[in-house]
């Protein structure tokens, strides 16, 4: 089957999920009392600190409202991600591949030209992060010595001819291209994003998406304003290429069936739909790139086909790899973790304050998914235990 949100996704290793969130860390965040240390690796210091005001940048300031449960837990992951990041890094130092003050700055400009804001924005931001230049820095030359490691361990990794032609033999059923169609779309969400140009609450959600559409009207181009206005990470990537899904994966992932309908019908590919409200309270403009009315079956010499399975194969020798190193750099470490210590120590409370007033029960939430984000779900090369999902669905 085919999926709607095909991505392109970094490979790197899975268990740094944390690692996105480590550049709100502050100037000074290393300095404070022992009690302050949340962890030690090989006599680095990982303040506690640092980990509460990741928790901060994930809930976007309402952390009390977490439960003394929620919060210990979201510690504990946090940190231990924040570890996992230490370890590898100090891994990459040992084999001189941090990058050099000039590569940094020049990776700094980048995001900073990536995020289309102007040096005063940029300098907003980063304090509405509780972070500076300076650790902005120094997470992105952690960022760049864990990805040239990562590159340099999984760089000799190759694929033959007969181990693509096995798979494809034995995985013939995944090999359909169903009937469907390729999507884009521009996406505004209700919610408070903290995005820039986030439209907050259903009426400038309703202006935001209709000012959109006029601009598409007068010929606009659909990527350059997926890029610029999208507010979801599954959109505005790429374009808002979401990539193709069969016509039932649309139906199942909340499309209305008019609009399938319209797509398999009379939009025509290069056209757009007039914004649409779904269920989770977006607001969509989707635009057709691609339409197939006829499902069939792909053979090893079908377009894309080869590449495919190569790629999924290689993603996820390269995901083995990486856990390989992280475990063996884990291994040689000399790791503490104050912060269990603590939590064992205190078992009732967990060495946190007590929970606060209307906190949630429950450790978990459940949120209505987008249609893009719910298609995400589905394995990519870079994800799935198995790369049989990948190079069948392109």
């Amino acid at each position: 089957m085919h999926k709607i949100a095909k991505l392109s996704i970094t490979l790197t290793l899975l268990a740094f999920a944390a690692f996105s969130y480590a550049a709100c860390r502050s100037a000074g965040s290393e300095s404070g009392n022992d009690s302050d240390v949340a962890a030690t690796v090989n006599g680095k210091p990982i303040m506690l600190k640092e980990v509460d005001q990741i928790i901060s940048q994930q809930t976007h300031g309402q952390q009390a409202q977490m439960s003394a449960l929620q919060l210990a837990q979201a510690r504990l992951q946090v940190l231990s991600g924040l570890v996992q990041k230490e370890v590898v890094f100090q891994r990459a130092e040992k084999e001189k591949l941090v990058p050099t003050e000039e590569e940094v700055s020049q990776e700094v400009n980048n995001q900073k030209q990536q995020a289309k804001m102007t040096e005063e924005e940029f300098k907003k931001y980063l304090k509405d992060q509780n972070q500076t230049e300076e650790s902005l820095r120094d997470d992105t030359r952690k960022k760049i010595a864990i990805q040239r490691l990562q590159d340099k361990v999984t760089g000799k990794i190759t694929i033959s001819d007969k181990e693509v032609e096995d798979y494809y033999n034995s995985n013939k059923p995944q090999f359909v291209n169903k009937r469907g169609v390729g999507l884009a779309a521009i996406v505004v969400d209700p919610a408070d994003n903290g995005l820039q140009n986030d439209a907050k609450g259903e009426l400038e959600a309703k202006q935001k998406i209709d000012r959109l559409y006029q601009r598409l009207k007068s010929n606009g181009d659909f990527a350059t304003i997926a890029r610029e206005e999208s507010e979801d990470t599954q959109s505005n990537v790429n374009g808002g290429d979401l990539g193709y899904a069969a016509e039932e994966e649309l139906k199942q992932n909340g499309f209305p069936q008019e609009l399938v309908a319209k797509f398999l019908g009379s939009m025509q590919i290069g056209e757009y739909s007039e914004p649409v409200r779904f269920a989770n309270g977006h607001w969509y403009i989707f635009k057709l790139t691609r339409k197939q009315l006829q499902t069939e079956n792909l053979t090893l010499e079908s377009p894309n086909v080869r590449q495919q399975i190569t790629d999924g194969l290689l993603s996820q020798r390269k995901q083995i790899l990486n856990s390989a190193l992280l475990e063996v750099a884990t291994t040689e470490s000399k790791i503490v973790n104050n912060l269990a210590g603590n939590m064992l120590n205190n078992p009732s409370n967990l060495g946190l304050r007590p929970a606060a007033p209307g906190a949630v029960a429950s450790p978990t939430s459940t949120a209505v998914a987008s249609p893009a984000a719910t298609a995400a779900k589905v394995s990519s090369p870079t994800t799935s235990a198995s790369p049989a999902a990948s190079p069948a669905k392109k």
